[in-house]
């Protein structure tokens, strides 16, 4: 039976001996429909650069679409990955008044009826400097994973095998998810909330994962 430390171990192995992109990517060499995972500047454990975060997308042929949402598209309120970044970043600097405003979600049309609340011209400066967080820290790899239900229940498997290996998700002094205001964030070592300490893979899902998606590993 392998322990949750050799699956950590496999998974990043795996991820790792994919091609890697960033903010430049171009979206004919990324698949249609699949997961990604992050990989951030400066974060290590046991020897690997480790994954910081595992996601998907549930409307058809939206990979590509996704991935622009968290790196190139300046709205938090489509993308929990920038907003959770632009948390950290302003509980970081202890500017609650913008943390406040940052939190709000803008997209429903009652929300929009009081925009005069709203320092539209401060919240784009935050949507700039996540931006350059996202551009300066994080690059990707990508599987093609075609059936909605097969990426969702292979996101939830890996973010849950992942965030159960404590030793394997500990994160350097540095990073910025030590300053989130979400408990979650700072305790699992990852840009993540749900999906944390569910169900792991068992071991014949585990093999066949590997087997499927990696043959050559």
């Amino acid at each position: 039976m392998s322990s949750l430390e050799d699956k950590w171990e496999l998974i990043h192995k795996a991820f790792l001996s994919l091609d890697r992109f960033d903010y430049r990517f171009d979206p004919n060499l990324i698949p249609l429909n699949g997961i990604y995972v992050f990989f951030e500047k400066g974060e290590f454990s046991h020897g690997h650069e480790r994954i910081v975060r595992v996601g998907t997308h549930t409307g058809k042929n939206q990979l590509r679409s996704r991935l622009m949402q968290h790196l190139i598209n300046e709205n938090k309120d489509r993308s929990i990955f920038r907003k959770n970044i632009g948390r950290a970043l302003l509980n970081r600097d202890k500017d609650m008044k913008m943390l406040e405003m940052w939190n709000k979600d803008m997209t429903p049309k009652k929300a929009r009826e009081h925009i005069e609340d709203f320092d539209i011209g401060a919240i784009k400066k935050v949507e700039e400097r996540v931006t350059d967080y996202m551009h300066s820290h994080f690059t990707f790899a990508a599987i093609e994973v075609s059936s909605k239900d097969d990426r969702l229940k292979l996101e939830s498997r890996l973010i849950s095998t992942i965030s159960w290996c404590k030793e394997c998700n500990k994160p350097s002094l540095d990073w910025l998810g030590n300053y989130s205001p979400i408990q979650k964030i700072r305790e699992s070592g990852l840009w993540l909330v749900n999906e944390l300490y569910k169900e792991p893979f068992t071991d014949s899902e585990f093999e066949e994962f590997l087997n499927k998606y990696f043959p050559n590993l």
